[in-house]
């Protein structure tokens, strides 16, 4: 097949070829022009996203699939997966299927996360680390912290000594690590224990913000998601102190999100679709990135070209993936034009 359009990032008019589901920079004769015309979007990136995962807990495969589609004729042709309580590695093997990169299941501490679906321990956080690197896609997903009932409060789950013994082991897999965390106390441990990524960050300071970008830790805000804060504060009654929080870390998210987007760290689109927020979404995030300061194009980055490279995914370049999303209009010039999406191609194949 034949491309041709205005190419993102560069923002020039360009010839494509697609052979076998891979790009190609030179003319293939014979190929039959299927786009002429538009703005060419390296695949969308859904960086943190489960597939697997309901309001309810796990779902059944068949529920799951729906739930990549969905988020695939959205645009998002990558997803990494940031924990599921099934196994979705059935759904790698579907060419009409997002590429997923598992992360395994959560591991969390008992009763210190939504119930059923993290894998729980008491103290052996390194052996279940190692186990979930095995079972993943390259990544780890920790819980930083969660409420404690006891102090009424957000606090961390682990100690630092442990944290940097888990991170340690999972570097040794080949495995990245990441972690939930909205408040504050967790932060220093996690980043100084060599963590690669922060789910969420509701709680960064100017110093945890620092410590971050000297150390190339990513964040992924989930800005959608943190909108879900006030809901979860007004049924956490019987936690005054938590509440309060949960509503203080909404109020100054966008401050915190635009600190560190100046401070120089990466900072990446994920939607947390497959508990509270419905799948098919990232084009939300997109324009919320925006709304803390990203510039238009670099909250399609977020969600796009950058993103790939953090993954280990290359753009439309030659032999990469064709995973494309066709425009009309210029995406940078209006973020609501990626809600309709032309074309969407995903492994040469157009859905």
């Amino acid at each position: 097949m034949h491309l041709r359009g205005v190419v993102l990032p560069d923002g020039e008019p360009r010839d494509l070829w697609v052979v076998n589901g891979r790009v190609r920079t030179r003319p293939v004769p014979g190929a039959q022009t299927v786009v002429d015309g538009g703005f060419l979007v390296p695949g969308l990136v859904d960086a943190h996203c489960h597939v697997g995962l309901g309001p309810q807990g796990g779902v059944e495969l068949p529920e799951a699939v729906e739930q990549a589609i969905t988020d695939r004729d959205a645009g998002t042709l990558l997803i990494r997966d940031c924990g599921s309580p099934i196994d979705t590695t059935p759904l790698q093997e579907r060419l009409d299927l997002p590429r997923i990169i598992r992360a395994g299941k959560h591991i969390a501490r008992p009763k210190r996360y939504i119930p059923g679906i993290s894998v729980e321990v008491e103290t052996d956080l390194v052996s279940a680390v190692a186990e979930q690197a095995a079972h993943g896609d390259g990544w780890v997903k920790l819980v930083g912290d969660w409420i404690d009932r006891g102090e009424g409060d957000l606090a961390p789950l682990w100690t630092d000594d442990e944290l940097e013994q888990a991170i340690k082991v999972a570097h040794a897999a080949g495995a990245k690590v990441t972690a939930h965390v909205f408040g504050e106390d967790a932060l220093p441990g996690l980043i100084n224990a060599g963590i690669d990524c922060i789910e969420h960050g509701t709680g960064l300071t100017d110093d945890t913000i620092s410590l971050m970008a000297s150390r190339g830790t990513a964040l992924v805000p989930t800005l959608i998601n943190i909108e879900t804060f006030p809901g979860i504060a007004e049924k956490a009654g019987k936690y005054p102190k938590y509440a309060n929080h949960m509503r203080d870390l909404h109020a100054r998210v966008s401050r915190t999100v635009a600190s560190a987007i100046e401070a120089g760290i990466p900072v990446y689109a994920g939607t947390d679709a497959g508990g509270g927020i419905r799948h098919g979404r990232i084009v939300d995030e997109i324009v919320a990135l925006h709304g803390v300061g990203m510039s238009p194009l670099d909250a399609i980055g977020a969600a796009s070209w950058n993103a790939r490279e953090w993954l280990g995914f290359p753009s439309l370049t030659e032999g990469a993936a064709a995973d494309i999303v066709v425009y009309d209009e210029d995406p940078r010039e209006n973020l609501e034009v990626l809600r309709s999406p032309r074309v969407v191609m995903l492994r040469g194949r157009i859905h």
